[in-house]
């Protein structure tokens, strides 16, 4: 059986995240939702909410499982029993960040493989801080974000 985990801070969840991750629970037995805790970040929302919006956009996956953790990707990997982390890529920019992970992941967990998963080219332009800043300003988030989180979403950044 295969497990895979993909590890993001989903602040909120996007189409862009969704896009990753139906790719990756169809090349694998078991995919690992990870919802990483990033001391420095000061969330929008709290884990137990981004798990929840998770949760009900990946409710029609049934190899898809939603879990939060602390520290680093790789140990949360190895406590999982995943083989293969996956990295979604947007943009270069992306690209050239997401090798100086998996480098660091690579000298870190050798047994452990990084997965390049590129999202649909007309999903590229969303990331969680934009969507942030588009509910601040009340704008029609249906184009960026899963009809499952939108109102969690929309609630949250009322007037």
């Amino acid at each position: 059986m295969s497990t895979w985990i993909y590890s993001g801070s989903f602040d909120p969840v996007t189409l862009g995240h969704l896009d990753i991750l139906q790719k990756a629970s169809r090349l694998c037995d078991t995919l690992i939702v990870a919802i990483a805790i990033n001391p420095d970040k000061q969330g929008c929302f709290s884990l137990e909410e981004r798990k929840a919006m998770l949760e009900r956009c990946t409710g029609q996956l049934p190899n898809v499982r939603v879990e939060v953790f602390h520290g680093l990707l790789v140990e949360q990997a190895r406590r999982s029993g995943a083989c293969v982390i996956v990295r979604g890529i947007r943009t270069y920019a992306d690209w050239e960040y997401e090798n100086q992970l998996c480098e660091v992941n690579r000298r870190l967990a050798p047994e452990l493989q990084t997965l390049y998963l590129p999202c649909d080219p007309q999903l590229s332009y969303i990331s969680s801080s934009i969507v942030r800043e588009m509910a601040r300003h009340q704008a029609d988030l249906t184009h960026v974000v899963p009809a499952q989180a939108l109102e969690a979403i929309r609630q949250r950044f009322q007037p």
